[in-house]
């Protein structure tokens, strides 16, 4: 079993480290995107969110959908989404031994497609724009666990 001095001599896995710490923390963003969004629309989704606002039917005029917060939702929920998977399979990859170049090419465009991900989600821009970027990200993952099964496969 590797130590934690080991692990931070470990090229990779710092690189994992650095560039996830990079997603999470926009990932985080999102989270304080989404509260900004509500706070300044006005836009609850609970009863009791609102009610510094009203009381009785007075609130529930704020107990309402928006576009812009649903896209800023649906940002976050999609970086959930992907995010969760990468910060698995690239923990396993790291410390698989794979070479350190390829590793943070593979990590490098990961968080690349997020962030232009979530700059086409909210902006909007056109598609594919958005898609392409869901599909790189996508496939950086899958060619993490491909690589990983490949190599120390034990089915």
């Amino acid at each position: 079993m590797a130590s934690l001095s080991q692990l931070m001599e470990n090229e990779v896995f710092m690189a994992f480290a650095s560039y996830t710490t990079i997603v999470l923390s926009k990932m985080m963003f999102m989270s304080t995107a989404t509260a900004f969004y509500r706070l300044t629309r006005k836009v609850f989704a609970n009863p009791e969110d609102c009610a510094g606002f009203g009381k009785g039917e007075n609130a529930k005029k704020y107990l309402r959908t928006d576009d812009r917060v649903e896209r800023v939702r649906r940002a976050h929920l999609n970086d959930l989404e992907n995010i969760v998977p990468f910060l698995g399979i690239g923990l396993l990859y790291s410390l698989s031994g794979p070479d350190l170049s390829t590793a943070i090419l593979h990590f490098r465009l990961f968080v690349g497609a997020r962030i232009y991900h979530t700059i086409a989600y909210l902006t909007p821009l056109p598609q594919p724009n958005r898609a392409l970027a869901f599909f790189i990200g996508y496939g950086v993952t899958l060619s993490m666990a491909y690589r990983l099964l490949k190599s120390k496969l034990y089915l």
